[in-house]
């Protein structure tokens, strides 16, 4: 397929209760699908790994063959390293506050460096998007690896509390008990290992268990509200899911780490060396993808940078990138 050419953030016209990306989106930090406001937070912006690394599967001439539009948000020429964000998705839906996913937390030992014992004002950041902690009603965790669980808690007087202490944490249950540390599982990922997931799990999940907060999901699909379904995805993680947003005539689709890179939905069979099934997880991409390019969703993965999110649609038997969401580029200090 032809090097993609799209300009960021300026797009294509996004349609009703879109914002035309042609206006002055340069500092929004928000937009409205339907009745849904969806915002992010962003914790820790920065290079992880070298795509090399990463992505073992895709050559690295294809990183530079599309390097024009890949630089410099998700991908760094110069030293191949795969470019991205943690952060958080905010959701006012229904009534209610609903975090996708939690990030890295504070205090935490972590086996990467620059996510051990962190000490970042994510919480500043959130209260800033108008949200504090007793404002959150619902938590979920579309996965269970420790990027995405970290501020499910945090550190007070020497005990890991659940940092949203009127909030229900929706959990996947296979997801639950498949990294649960007393099953015994070993990660088959270089960047993790049994330590690793076993204190994430000490520190991120059992604690909104013990406190009665987390609900455990079952099943190929949870409906949250009349705007909100999860959907599992397997493959990234046994109980990865999917969040679907439909609300008038909007949709959406956050898709957690089911996409690490907009280069994966033009090779969408490529995945990362994080997941625990690449082949299910390539599987489960396709789907994805192929339901977003017909329903004209807008997808949201958990780690790009830039303009957060994209628009797909069919091209040549596969996808390709057809529009961008208005969020700007984001940079936070690496604390």
């Amino acid at each position: 397929m032809s090097e993609q050419k799209i300009d960021l953030i300026t797009g294509r016209d996004r349609g009703p209760g879109r914002p035309d990306a042609t206006s002055s989106a340069d500092e929004r930090q928000s937009l409205t699908l339907g009745q849904v406001e969806l915002s992010r937070v962003v914790e820790w912006t920065g290079g992880y790994a070298t795509t090399d690394e990463l992505f073992p599967s895709l050559p690295s001439e294809l990183w530079r063959q599309h390097s024009s539009w890949l630089a410099p948000e998700f991908f760094d020429a110069e030293s191949s390293a795969w470019q991205a964000n943690v952060q958080t998705w905010v959701l006012k839906s229904a009534g209610r506050t609903v975090l996708v996913d939690t990030g890295l937390g504070n205090d935490k030992q972590r086996e990467v460096a620059v996510f051990h014992r962190r000490t970042s004002d994510f919480l500043d950041r959130l209260a800033a998007a108008g949200v504090d902690p007793q404002d959150v009603d619902l938590v979920i965790n579309t996965h269970l690896h420790n990027d995405h669980v970290g501020w499910n808690t945090r550190l007070v007087d020497g005990e890991w509390v659940p940092t949203f202490p009127d909030a229900q944490y929706l959990i996947n249950r296979t997801e639950f008990d498949y990294w649960n540390p007393a099953n015994g599982h070993v990660p088959r990922s270089p960047f993790q290992n049994a330590t690793d997931t076993g204190v994430t799990f000490d520190d991120s999940v059992f604690p909104v268990h013990r406190a009665g907060q987390a609900v455990l999901w079952e099943g190929s699909s949870h409906r949250i509200d009349d705007n909100l379904v999860l959907e599992l995805a397997p493959g990234h993680t046994p109980g990865s899911a999917v969040l679907h947003l439909e609300s008038g005539d909007e949709r959406a689709v956050f898709v957690g780490d089911i996409i690490h890179t907009p280069l994966q939905v033009i090779h969408p069979d490529h995945d990362t060396c994080l997941s625990e099934d690449p082949a299910r997880a390539s599987r489960s991409r396709r789907r994805i993808l192929q339901e977003a390019a017909d329903t004209n969703s807008l997808v949201v993965p958990a780690h790009l940078r830039g303009p957060g999110a994209f628009e797909v649609s069919h091209a040549d038997g596969g996808f390709t990138l057809s529009g961008w969401a208005p969020f700007p580029s984001t940079w936070v200090p690496e604390g």
